[in-house]
């Protein structure tokens, strides 16, 4: 063997192993990107789960007191004027409006919402949500008026009407009001 053929096989194997050193340190980093990905995932989604917890228990502290209020105003109104009579029917109707304001509040986060609770905006009067489809992700897809409605038969009231109709004519604009103060 010649020192010419010593020199090539030399080369060779230290391509080889340069190639062989190479794999392996690409085939790590792709395995701790992997890990990192993971551990991303893992700690955005505990981030996700520790705010959708507070934001439950925040928006139940709201309702909660928003309802003692009204029913402490409902009914010492009511009473008032007759007793037995208005008793029964009070009963009747603040259960229906409870049920109602809770379901109202609390339905982006149950299973049955199909949208991103960060992308629902409570508005409550005339349209009770407007949904920033995949706003949140930073890819608005499209833009919903959503109506809750609870009970045996849900029917729209004539705000309701005609919100729907403007929105199924298309006549929806936008306008920016820009004033400097």
């Amino acid at each position: 063997m010649s020192s010419l053929d010593l020199l090539i096989l030399l080369i060779f194997s230290f391509l080889a192993l340069l190639t062989y050193e190479l794999v392996k340190v690409w085939t790590e980093r792709n395995a701790l990107r992997s890990r990192m990905e993971q551990i991303a995932i893992e700690y955005a989604n505990e981030l996700f789960e520790r705010w959708r917890e507070e934001e439950m228990e925040y928006q139940k502290k709201q309702i909660e007191e928003m309802l003692r209020r009204e029913m402490e105003l409902k009914v010492s109104g009511y009473l008032r004027q007759k007793k037995s009579e208005i008793r029964e029917d009070t009963i009747k109707r603040c259960g229906a409006v409870v049920t109602g304001k809770l379901a109202e509040h609390l339905i982006p986060y149950l299973p049955e919402f199909r949208y991103n609770p960060r992308d629902a905006r409570f508005i409550g009067a005339s349209i009770d949500f407007i949904i920033f489809d995949r706003l949140s992700e930073g890819n608005l897809r499209k833009i919903f008026f959503v109506e809750i409605k609870t009970g045996k038969a849900p029917k729209l009231n004539e705000r309701e009407r005609q919100i729907r109709e403007i929105v199924e004519k298309k006549m929806v604009y936008w306008e920016m009001i820009h004033e400097r103060i």
